[in-house]
């Protein structure tokens, strides 16, 4: 196991403990089973319906392969050499050059990409991006950014009902109402979202990491995926996109400008790209592998 997907781990059982931490605020230990069951039904629903909604959320398309040939015979020729089934393949109206892979599994994955990057890359960096978001699929990232979503709103929907049981009933859990209690269920309420989010955020900055290095893998070089990020970063930019924020961590890069942040990195959706771009630089695969 590597260090991505042990960080990965840690992340999403520190979102778990977040979201039973919560709900012991609410109610003691009912509390916490009741957080953790609400965790369960957000988890339940993003696995099943992850697919349908990052779709509509795009207002992407689905293609045929008279339409778009090339496409086709890339993911095509990655499927069959990673001995995966092929997904179905969508397109979105998007000038934005950018790409995202959703679904709950390699039997239900969806990947998309915009219509800017069908314009934008050639044929060997387009085949880098496919390879990154079929390892997306491979890597069962689609199912723990899912996960990783869902608790992040669990804990917020939760840490809204601790605000509203504290205005409107007392602090929760039939404790004393003491300063200390109100204090440290007020830290709860505003803290805990955002921790969430934070979590969330390393979640998706690892699963990236690691699509990257399998994707390499996958075709045998990380030079094309390395100068496809380089093209995508400058584009993002130069063109904007409307993307609901909650939506932006599956795409390959931020498509919200990917505007450099200082203290930034917490914050930050996706890994920087020059670091992106350096490990993928210093990769020498001896060729193609399959996991």
């Amino acid at each position: 196991m590597n260090k991505n997907t042990i960080k990965t781990y840690v992340f999403l059982a520190a979102l778990g403990g977040l979201l039973v931490l919560i709900g012991y605020g609410i109610g003691n230990g009912t509390g916490a089973l009741f957080g953790l069951l609400i965790g369960l039904v957000f988890v339940g629903a993003s696995y099943w319906f992850s697919d349908k909604i990052a779709v509509a959320a795009a207002r992407a398309k689905p293609v045929s392969e008279a339409e778009a040939p090339e496409l086709y015979a890339i993911v095509r020729e990655l499927t069959t050499a990673s001995n995966m089934p092929m997904p179905r393949l969508y397109v979105t109206p998007d000038m934005q050059p950018n790409a995202f892979a959703t679904g709950r599994n390699e039997h239900h994955a969806v990947v998309a990409v915009t219509q800017g990057i069908m314009r934008l890359l050639d044929r060997d960096e387009l085949r880098g991006v496919l390879a990154h978001e079929l390892s997306h699929v491979r890597n069962r990232d689609i199912l723990i950014g899912s996960v990783a979503a869902a608790v992040a709103m669990g804990i917020t929907f939760l840490a809204r009902m601790l605000m509203w049981g504290a205005m409107f009933g007392g602090y929760g859990g039939g404790r004393d109402n003491n300063g200390g209690n109100a204090i440290g269920l007020l830290a709860l309420m505003i803290l805990a979202p955002l921790a969430a989010f934070l979590l969330q955020m390393a979640v998706s900055r690892s699963r990236e990491y690691e699509a990257d290095r399998s994707g390499a893998n996958l075709i045998g070089d990380g030079e094309p995926l390395a100068r496809a990020l380089q093209k995508l970063e400058t584009a993002s930019k130069q063109i904007p996109m409307q993307v609901d924020p909650a939506h932006a961590t599956m795409y390959i890069v931020n498509p919200l400008g990917g505007r450099k942040i200082n203290f930034a990195n917490l914050f930050m959706t996706h890994p920087p790209i020059e670091e992106r771009i350096k490990r993928l630089r210093a990769m020498h695969p001896t060729g193609p592998t399959v996991r």
